[in-house]
């Protein structure tokens, strides 16, 4: 049977992997200002909090177990467990943990989450290289432009096409920020690049199970792969993401390749890295949001959820595409149901990761609400925006409109709500007087002579 052996259109595009390996192998230590160096800082924080405050969590257990099997060597620590493993673990539990809530950091513009692949293999490489915490942070920044620089250059079309782009662009950030962490030459992190990008993994298909945090994970761990793999000589396509048959142009009809080059060593993705308020998926936040401003409104009047008769939110496509799922069965299944954020921001006028705890989502209370609401498609509102109306059981209407969420570039999360977050995420599993020296190593890592304080002061003393 003849066999279609169409390409991609563009056949001479940029040398994108080269320009890309320059930039990471030779762009000078904290080369952005301080606002980048502060963004860095902040992402790295949150995504420590994340990956502690999981590190519990069935899937957590699941991975070591089958990671036991292989025997690896106590060389890199797992956040918030007493176990060590080999860096290669060590980075896809850590990027498991730190993406298993749904709580992590998110680059708006690409939806991409990408703390969790670049500093779940950075942490690991860096325990075992000695390496100093400003060269870490140097790392996270350049390699977070990498995955998110090739991230806006093919979204939306590939994320529309099934990718979980976290994962599928993450192997590439990681593979940046490994490279540069063990002082490879643009030669060396062009292989690197080239490997990792044979390596992309995530289908949304997977979102509301365990395998959706997996993705960061493997992405991390492939990254990681990859750079070690180049520094010991194995070789890779020097075109393999800008090639016809290279990984962008198969994985997308998109490729700006001006949103890989424009402002690079100027421009840096990590200033537009948001944190969430809410443990779940991005495109619910402006629906809680809304909600809770609902129930602080019924609050003022005296006025009871079990008052309400329906909820109708007004929402953009995307929302019911990723989160329509209308009876959740479990926590990891409520991340991914608008129904139940909105059932928490009402109730509850919050949205953590206790509000999504297995119980809770299945309980009478939260599934009476869950049913009140009624979701519909918009086409005038935006991704970021949503319209909620609460109509009372005596005929009165409330109304909110929610712009941008709280979380978001226009409301971000301060200084302190970042604190108070990490706080509520690691004290269940460090205990609170853990807490105070771990936030001054993290917040203070770019002074470090290295991560070991660091690393120590993220597992449990006891």
């Amino acid at each position: 049977m003849a066999r279609n052996t169409q390409v991609p259109a563009d056949h001479n595009p940029p040398p994108v992997t080269r320009t890309l390996a320059e930039f990471v192998a030779n762009h000078p230590s904290r080369g952005w200002s301080d606002a980048v160096d502060h963004e860095a800082h902040r992402t790295f924080f949150n995504w420590l909090g994340c990956g502690i405050g999981a590190a519990h969590h069935e899937a957590a257990d699941a991975a070591l177990r089958a990671l036991a099997v292989m025997q690896p060597a106590p060389q890199a620590t797992v956040l918030g467990r007493k176990e060590r493993i080999d860096i290669s673990g060590a980075a896809l539990v850590n990027g498991i943990t730190s993406h298993t809530f749904d709580f992590d950091d998110t680059h708006l513009k690409t939806i991409i989450h990408p703390a969790g692949p670049v500093a779940s293999a950075l942490l690991a490489l860096a325990e075992v290289t000695g390496a100093s915490g400003r060269a870490v942070i140097d790392s996270l920044v350049l390699g977070i432009d990498v995955a998110c620089r090739v991230g806006n250059a093919m979204y939306p079309d590939h994320y529309d096409r099934g990718w979980h782009i976290t994962g599928s662009t993450g192997m590439l950030g990681a593979a940046a920020a490994c490279s540069r962490l063990m002082g490879l030459n643009a030669d060396q992190t062009q292989m690197a690049l080239g490997i990792a990008a044979s390596t992309p993994v995530g289908l949304r298909e997977q979102f509301g199970t365990m395998t959706k945090p997996f993705h960061p994970g493997a992405a991390a761990r492939s990254g990681l792969f990859a750079a070690l793999l180049a520094r010991e000589g194995f070789t890779a396509s020097k075109r393999a993401l800008e090639a016809p048959r290279g990984f962008m142009q198969v994985a997308s009809t998109k490729c700006d390749w001006n949103e890989i080059t424009d402002e690079l060593g100027s421009r840096f993705e990590i200033s537009f890295n948001t944190y969430k308020p809410f443990a779940c998926g991005i495109v619910i936040h402006p629906a809680i949001d809304a909600c809770a401003q609902l129930r602080a409104e019924f609050a003022k009047s005296g006025v009871k959820a079990d008052d309400v008769e329906r909820i109708e939110i007004a929402v953009h496509s995307l929302v019911l595409e990723l989160t329509g799922k209308k009876e959740p069965k479990d926590g990891l299944e409520a991340k991914f149901s608008v129904y139940h954020g909105c059932a928490a921001g009402l109730l509850f006028g919050q949205a953590g990761e206790g509000e999504f705890d297995d119980a809770l989502v299945t309980s009478d209370a939260v599934v009476n609400i869950r049913r009140k609401v009624v979701a519909t498609v918009d086409p005038t509102i935006d991704e970021a925006e949503v319209r909620a109306v609460a109509i009372m059981k005596d005929g009165m209407r409330k109304e909110v409109h929610v712009e941008h969420a709280i979380g978001s570039l226009q409301r971000p999360l301060t200084d302190a709500d970042l604190e108070r977050k990490f706080s509520s995420l690691a004290a269940p599993v460090l205990g609170q007087a853990a807490l105070a020296p771990l936030i001054a190593a993290a917040l203070g890592l770019s002074a470090a002579a290295d991560v070991h304080q660091l690393v120590r002061l993220s597992v449990p003393a006891h």
